[in-house]
């Protein structure tokens, strides 16, 4: 069947319509055509409404990036989150998105897996695509890619974490102080034998948390031994589930009471794991997460978890970036959100012993 010149229909493999086939299906010249699309103003009500027509009949869709580029940047911020399976970075993500829609830009979401060489192709392909600016919790804040990027006129906000020097905005959470209200929750609750479960330590989150939660222990006069050390690979529920078959298999006279995961997938993991075992949750083992994702108070025994402002997070970094981009006079800022313990069922306070003597 031969296709009439309205059929406004896609085929596959047929080519995009152009503004040329608009110009020639309305009868008017590529100029009424690109005021129409550009300066409506200025064309007559009755041409405008007929170059419309012929947009709607074609099937015309404009090339907005193409303009874009000719203008030298696009309408677009990008987002390269750490680890897509994380809900913390898509709560952040959200954020973005907030602060994204309120200034008329989109959004695109890259994951690089914790990985830096594809951390450094989507920075690369970012750069090309002349985005306005790029949020990125990064594998390795210090890293002089970074550096790279804002050189070669492409404005970036850390997010997540912190950087040495004035040279990027960021925005973070203390995480030290998160892991320290962990622990310090822990030993007000009556636990002596703590693990912390946590890794890979090449990420600065995991470092700081420990760091935290070991200050905690030292200000409560208890040695840093006391703070079994239980290492993953990763921040996932899998590697929680691992730890929680390590942790119960540990001698009963020195197996920790209580643990302080570095996010709240390893929590989850580590309460799933116990739970199979046949063992509970605080009885057993007490158990603090990080994050405070929405499933940590929806798991079977509801999480205590260090609650960041997720989406906060993610609103203020682009708030920054928007800054950067539209404000002459704009200075880096490096923001410090603080966190906060929620205590739910997944702690207790243990019974304390009865003095002796007296």
């Amino acid at each position: 069947m031969q296709e009439s010149p309205g059929d406004a229909t896609p085929r596959r493999g047929r080519r995009s319509t152009s503004v040329k086939d608009v110009a020639a299906h309305a009868g008017v010249s590529l100029g009424t055509v690109s005021n129409v699309l550009n300066r409506p103003e200025r064309v007559a009500s009755d041409t405008r409404a007929r170059v419309e027509t012929a947009m709607a009949e074609l099937g015309f869709v404009r090339n907005e990036s193409a303009r874009q580029l000719r203008a030298g940047e696009s309408l677009t911020l990008a987002y390269v989150m750490l680890d897509a399976t994380n809900p913390f970075f898509t709560d952040v993500a959200q954020g973005i998105e907030d602060a994204a829609e309120q200034a008329d830009l989109s959004v695109v979401l890259c994951n690089s897996d914790n990985r830096a060489e594809r951390e450094l192709t989507y920075l690369t392909r970012l750069q090309q695509q002349r985005v306005q600016g790029v949020l990125i919790p990064p594998v390795a804040p210090d890293s002089p890619t970074l550096d790279d990027v804002v050189r070669r006129g492409t404005r970036l906000v850390i997010v997540d974490r912190t950087r040495t020097g004035n040279t990027h905005c960021s925005v973070a959470v203390d995480d030290r102080l998160g892991g320290r209200l962990a622990v310090d929750h822990l030993l007000e609750t009556g636990h002596d034998r703590i693990a912390f479960v946590g890794g890979p330590q090449s990420l600065g989150q995991v470092r700081d948390r420990r760091d935290g939660a070991l200050a905690a222990l030292e200000d409560a006069g208890r040695p840093a031994e006391t703070l079994v050390r239980v290492d993953t690979t990763a921040l996932s529920v899998a590697e929680g589930r691992a730890a929680g078959e390590r942790i119960a298999g540990m001698p009963a006279a020195g197996r920790p009471t209580a643990a302080f995961c570095a996010n709240d997938l390893l929590a989850l993991g580590l309460l799933q794991q116990y739970v199979a075992l046949g063992l509970r949750v605080p009885q057993d083992l007490a158990i603090v997460g990080y994050d405070d994702i929405v499933f940590a108070s929806a798991a079977a025994v509801p999480l205590t978890s260090v609650r960041q402002p997720r989406r906060e997070l993610g609103r203020t970094a682009a708030q920054l970036l928007l800054d950067e981009a539209t404000n002459p006079d704009h200075e880096h800022q490096q923001v410090l959100f603080t966190p906060e313990l929620v205590a739910r069922a997944s702690t207790r306070r243990l019974p304390r012993e009865p003095r002796r003597g007296g």
